[in-house]
């Protein structure tokens, strides 16, 4: 799913501080992990609806993506 993103500056490893999903805007409370990829950098992040997010950048399109979520509420 297709992301975008707001980042705390303009270096390609730069970490996010925000992004829009759906409707909705998420303010990036923690930056738990990060690690990096043969041609992507991929960002563990604790958002401000309480959930967890893996989002990942592909430096060479400079596009981010969400690739993998996690709830904080209990079912």
């Amino acid at each position: 799913m297709q992301l975008h993103v707001t980042v705390e500056s303009s270096d390609e490893d730069a970490a996010p501080v925000s992004f829009l999903l759906g409707a909705a805007t998420h303010t990036v409370q923690e930056v738990a992990d990060r690690w990096f990829g043969a041609d992507s950098t991929f960002f563990k992040v604790l958002a401000d609806d309480g959930n967890v997010y893996i989002l990942r950048h592909h430096a060479a399109v400079d596009s981010w993506t969400l690739e993998s979520f996690r709830s904080s509420h209990i079912m």
